[in-house]
């Protein structure tokens, strides 16, 4: 790819920073972790366009800007326990390890996983777990995190993702179904508080086996 490095600068200046991600560590971030190393061989030409990468099995990396406002919108700190769900190309796992002290990152799709450990694998990360299973309805038994983020869409959010967060968790997530979808950053208050903020409006592809509302049958 030509003049790769100004290509990386135009995503940021008129991809990220329009979607209100004006956070320093962030932007730096996203200048360090080379988001082309993530992408398929096939798609290097999208590397940095505003637009979802099909990677196969039916899932695609984000666009930049909804990558970069997750990430400021989680407030990740050094010591914080984070669940990815869906852990696609490893490009957005590679972004919260660097700012997190423990990624626990889960994909359905074990040829996916395996594709993310290959392209995690330069970048020596020991904070980083990759597991294979459905985390559509939580994972880890028992487990809390400080922040969950949801990189599949879910028509109903279990209620398992918001009683897994510490108190002063967050959780991120895209709720609703096509073609008007919400990305929502919900925060445990307290044992039985939640605060909800409505981010931005999108629209991704579901999770896998992602929990559906109760249909009438007339």
């Amino acid at each position: 790819m030509q003049n790769v490095e100004q290509v990386r600068f135009n995503m940021i200046e008129q991809q990220i920073r329009p979607c209100d991600v004006l956070e320093g560590r962030i932007l730096d971030l996203l200048h360090h972790v080379r988001r082309e190393n993530f992408v398929p061989d096939s798609k290097q030409a999208m590397a940095f366009m505003d637009m979802e990468i099909p990677l196969g099995y039916g899932v695609s990396m984000w666009q930049p800007k909804l990558e970069a406002r997750a990430l400021q919108e989680l407030h990740l700190g050094h010591n914080d326990r984070v669940l990815e769900v869906g852990t696609g190309s490893g490009y957005l796992t590679a972004l919260l390890s660097s700012l997190a002290g423990q990624v626990t990152s889960v994909e359905i799709v074990p040829e996916l996983s395996e594709m993310a450990r290959q392209h995690l694998q330069p970048y020596h990360r020991e904070n980083i777990t990759l597991a294979v299973g459905d985390a559509s309805h939580g994972w880890g038994e028992g487990a809390s995190y400080d922040a969950i983020v949801l990189t599949g869409s879910t028509p109903i959010l279990p209620e398992i993702f918001k009683t897994s967060l510490n108190i002063g968790g967050r959780l991120f997530a895209i709720v609703g179904e096509a073609p008007v979808m919400e990305a929502k950053l919900i925060t445990r208050v307290s044992a039985d508080t939640y605060t909800t903020v409505n981010i931005m409006e999108t629209s991704i592809a579901p999770l896998q086996n992602a929990e559906q509302p109760k249909r009438f049958v007339f």
